[in-house]
């Protein structure tokens, strides 16, 4: 049988999870350029699949840091103008 969370388990887990931040999406009314940085950003990702390598690996390709490029995977663009993003690209 299963046995569920208590109410003080989902306190603390909901408390941790807002701490938390995970990849944003694109919202439902994006606009061309808002849709625009999200497609290079989706090639950052598909770079990363393509070619199996870490977060790690591909800031020292960039010559970045590591939190950066997990800000980028994560779309999380707000503080990479679009001139940069391309130029990381």
């Amino acid at each position: 049988m299963k046995t569920f969370p208590s109410e003080q388990e989902i306190r603390e887990i909901s408390k941790k999870l807002e701490k938390v931040e995970g990849t944003k999406a694109l919202p439902k009314n994006a606009s061309t350029f808002e849709e625009f940085r999200f497609g290079i950003q989706q090639k950052f990702v598909i770079y990363k699949i393509e070619h199996k390598c870490t977060q790690k690996e591909m800031a020292r390709k960039l010559g970045v840091d590591e939190a950066k490029v997990s800000k980028i995977l994560n779309n999380r663009l707000d503080e990479f103008s679009t001139d940069r993003l391309i130029t990381l690209y």
